[in-house]
């Protein structure tokens, strides 16, 4: 059911989104609470993001801490528990939470896939910790391939459907390799295309990769019963997050799992007609795929993790021909929306930020990883709430002096006039406690404004 306003279709994007605003707002309303303290701090926390995201004062800047996996660390456990027995991990995290959490200003749950699940769909895309992964790798890992040739570009605008399910989804998926026996399904008109559909139904491997996907199913459902009893927790602790949804630049997508870097790299010389057509066939699907999602129609953000827009990636003029368009598209159509727009610029951004500016003041979010903070704060500081960049190396081998000293210095560089939330500029793996604590330190200390 739509719970948005009746008229939503004719309100502006400055009302849609001050409309999700204070639908977050009151968030707490339907949130069973600890205590009164706890309450207290919801609505507190609350108020501060929604006044940075509107690029404005609140009483004090907002501090975004992530442990990484020093939960599990801390409770003598492998990495790879996070993938294939999440209620441990859980219960991990809820311990961390339950001795550090106020200290630490955060509440923290890991972020858990399925490895059972990815096992048995033989997903090739990544590697994590007990999947291709030593049990106590830091984090999941890309592996990077040729998942879609250079003369699938045809295919693929044509008919995107078709090749994700025949072509690309069987070289990603071990699972589904039988679906290229398959025809294409616009083939089957009226009955005498039954029978083409009914033969790959009669071959044995296909029979078997329904059962797969029946016992991935099982999987998945005892995967999300370990999870669930933990949904919630955070906000009845006291602990606000803007819920929203998520989405990767086109290009992103084409370059990340399907090209793959280097291949895409020689595609804008040698097929870059094919490459345009391709990235506007993929942001139509990534607009409709976003405004589809649950988190969507009441949700304040849509996040974004930038890859291939970073420095040194590719040049300023392939920037703006082959990046920046699309991108900028897909943000529009949200802004739209009027949903906050968060792009996590991975890497150093310093020379995009004069091209990535101009959206409505309070529409759009960065957070930045290794950019030049007192340049991102002058190019954008007006119009955008901005985040980062306490480096993840200082967290994790430097000592407390030295984390408060940077945060000290981001907060004097990037809080004048509001719209700075204090934030390492990515997550760290086993970040030292102490220094997770001199960032709320730092902030208490130099973060409040007069």
């Amino acid at each position: 059911m739509d719970i948005r306003p009746a008229d939503w279709s004719t309100m502006t994007p400055e009302e849609k989104r001050a409309w999700r605003l204070e639908f977050f707002r009151n968030s707490g309303n339907n949130v069973k609470f600890i205590s009164k303290e706890a309450e207290k701090n919801y609505k507190t926390r609350v108020n501060r993001q929604i006044a940075v995201y509107n690029v404005e004062k609140p009483d004090r800047v907002p501090l975004n801490i992530s442990p990484g996996n020093l939960p599990l660390q801390m409770a003598g456990l492998e990495n790879r528990t996070a993938y294939y027995e999440p209620e441990k991990a859980y219960e991990a995290a809820m311990k961390f939470n339950e001795k550090y959490a106020k200290e630490l200003e955060s509440f923290s749950l890991p972020m858990s896939f399925s490895g059972e699940v990815m096992d048995i769909l033989g997903y090739k895309l990544y590697a994590w910790p007990g999947g291709g992964l030593p049990n106590n790798a830091g984090g999941f890992q890309y592996r990077e391939g040729e998942y879609m040739t250079a003369d699938e570009y045809d295919d693929l605008i044509r008919d995107p459907s078709d090749f994700w399910l025949r072509k690309y989804l069987p070289r990603v998926f071990g699972s589904f390799v039988p679906f290229t026996k398959f025809t294409a399904l616009t083939n089957i008109i009226e009955a005498p295309g039954v029978n083409d559909l009914a033969v790959p139904f009669s071959d044995q491997s296909v029979m078997d990769m329904f059962e797969t996907f029946i016992k991935a199913g099982h999987a998945f459902r005892k995967h999300s019963a370990g999870m669930m009893k933990f949904m919630g927790v955070g906000a009845s602790w006291g602990y606000a997050g803007a819920m929203g949804g998520y989405c990767f630049a086109p290009f992103d997508i084409l370059g990340d799992t399907m090209r793959g870097t280097t291949n895409i790299m020689k595609d804008m010389f040698r097929r870059p007609q094919k490459l345009l057509a391709a990235l506007e066939v993929i942001t139509d699907i990534t607009i409709d795929n976003v405004l589809k999602m649950r988190g969507s129609q009441t949700g304040v953000s849509i996040m974004y993790p930038l890859h291939k827009g970073a420095d040194g990636w590719m040049s300023q003029a392939q920037f703006d021909k082959f990046y920046w368009p699309t991108l900028k598209r897909c943000m529009d159509a949200f802004i739209k929306e009027g949903l906050i727009q968060h792009l996590f610029a991975e890497g150093s951004f310093n020379t995009r930020l004069d091209y990535v500016g101009g959206f409505p003041k309070g529409s759009v979010s960065w957070l930045f990883d290794q950019t030049d903070m007192a340049k991102a704060k002058k190019a954008l500081g007006k119009e955008c709430c901005i985040a980062g960049n306490v480096p993840s190396s200082l967290l994790v081998t430097s000592t407390p002096d030295e984390v408060k000293k940077c945060c000290r210095k981001l907060i004097e560089t990037c809080a004048d006039g509001g719209g700075y939330i204090l934030s390492p500029g990515a997550s760290p793996d086993n970040p030292k406690l102490e220094n997770l604590k001199a960032m709320v330190e730092a902030v208490n200390e130099y973060g409040w404004y007069k």
